[in-house]
């Protein structure tokens, strides 16, 4: 009976996952056949100890595949993935970091891989460590946890976590969220979004 009870979980698990993969692939069928996308983007800057959100705006330009550009404040804040290579601009200065170095973001890059080539590139996203997939309505929301090598979770870091929604519907990236520590955060926000 025990072992009939574990084969029946194990299958009902399987079954979820194939579903989340589906719902994923489903709203990212649109980057199958564009090269490129581009919206308009806010972010906003939360941190607990000030008592009014930072807001800013800027765009969003994604290439096929791996290249991602966020840029607000006229380019003197952005958040740029080009293949395994991150840099980061803050008033202007720049600090980069590579997915190949820095384990924070190599679940990352491989999600946004999977996006821009509409999950072509042969990543099942939800089966990657830390990460899950789960439908609210007609969005697709994949959280992102970076996980150390042999899946302990990170103890320094920049980010905790990372959130995404994508509309299932349009394909289109919804938001983008930065979790810190102490429950601050940068969400992008994006809109006017076109293949």
């Amino acid at each position: 009976m025990k072992r009939w009870l574990l084969i029946c979980l194990t299958l009902m698990v399987s079954i979820m996952g194939m579903a989340q993969e589906a719902d994923f692939l489903k709203a990212v069928s649109r980057y199958r056949t564009a090269n490129s996308a581009s919206a308009v983007c806010t972010r906003i800057v939360h941190k607990k100890a000030l008592a009014k959100n930072q807001t800013s705006t800027g765009t969003l330009t994604m290439h096929k595949p791996s290249q991602v550009v966020i840029s607000v404040n006229g380019g003197k804040d952005a958040l740029i993935m080009n293949g395994s290579n991150f840099t980061m601009k803050l008033n202007g200065r720049s600090f980069k970091t590579s997915s190949t170095t820095n384990a924070q973001f190599t679940t990352f890059q491989k999600v946004f891989e999977a996006i821009l080539t509409g999950g072509k590139n042969g990543v099942n996203v939800d089966n990657l460590p830390g990460t899950s997939v789960k439908r609210l309505g007609n969005l697709v929301v994949i959280n992102i946890v970076p996980m150390a090598q042999g899946g302990a979770k990170m103890k320094h870091q920049l980010f905790t976590s990372f959130s995404m929604t994508i509309d299932e519907r349009t394909s289109a990236l919804k938001t983008l969220r930065m979790n810190q520590k102490q429950g601050n955060y940068v969400e992008y926000i994006f809109t006017n979004f076109r293949f």
